[in-house]
């Protein structure tokens, strides 16, 4: 029988977002950060974490990508940073095992209680992961179209606040937040990302994450037998089977 690998002591969660990147050590470390932007490359955020922090020190990296994640692996250069992220070896550039994951799911997994849950990260864009009891499902949301040509993130943006105004945006929010959760039959809605603060009232149902469950999030990605969600596809199977009917189970073809 094969021994299980004992999960890293030693994690850098890094959140990489549209205006700075984060980045923490454990569950307890300090949480310290950089200014990113429209033209940071993956190379830039690499040598931003070396500037605050000794790469040698830490077991394993996790890194949350604000866009699209298949497999592990970044699909596509992120729609509010730089190029140069399609391709990049992030565990040649820092000599340590890594795991990507889309910064929204990353954020999801630190905050899930159980249940349908819908995450919505509200920030430079618009950051979607549904949790369906108990499986990670990213969503890239934000760029499908809303209304007058222009995407969900368009108007839910940092962009959208700033055409809106402040006034405009929440009544925005509250009825993209209505419309995915009746859509998606979620249980409830959580927000994060920094923009979230900006809201006077949350509808029923909807409640404000913490940004640092981002980090918790980070820390599950290499801890999956603790994870409240089943986040590989080897475990996603087992999860769904577990779940299935035996009746379902038995009809269903075999590899």
């Amino acid at each position: 029988m094969r021994a299980k690998k004992k999960a890293p002591r030693r994690i850098l969660v890094v959140d990489v977002g549209g205006s700075h990147v984060k980045l923490r050590i454990g569950q307890r470390g300090k949480t310290q950060k950089f200014v990113s932007g429209p033209k940071m490359s993956a190379a830039d955020m690499v040598k931003g974490v070396r500037k605050l922090t000794s790469v040698a020190e830490n077991d394993a990296f996790s890194i949350g990508y604000p866009g699209l994640v298949v497999r592990g692996r970044i699909a596509a250069d992120p729609h509010n940073l730089g190029h140069g992220w399609l391709g990049f070896d992030f565990e040649e550039a820092f000599g340590k095992p890594v795991r990507v994951i889309n910064d929204a799911a990353m954020q999801a997994l630190g905050s899930y209680n159980g249940g349908r849950m819908l995450f919505l990260g509200l920030g430079t864009g618009l950051g979607a992961t549904l949790v369906l009891d108990g499986i990670v499902e990213p969503m890239e949301l934000g760029h499908m179209p809303y209304k007058h040509g222009r995407s969900y993130e368009n108007y839910v943006g940092a962009r959208g606040l700033r055409r809106l105004g402040l006034k405009k945006w929440r009544k925005v929010v509250r009825d993209i937040i209505d419309q995915l959760k009746t859509a998606l039959e979620a249980d409830y809605v959580v927000l994060g990302g920094g923009n979230a603060e900006w809201l006077k009232t949350l509808p029923r149902g909807v409640r404000l994450g913490d940004n640092s469950n981002a980090m918790t999030g980070g820390q599950l990605l290499w801890r999956e037998s603790e994870a409240p969600v089943a986040r590989s596809a080897k475990r996603r199977s087992r999860v769904a089977a577990r779940k299935m009917p035996r009746k379902e189970l038995a009809a269903r073809p075999q590899d």
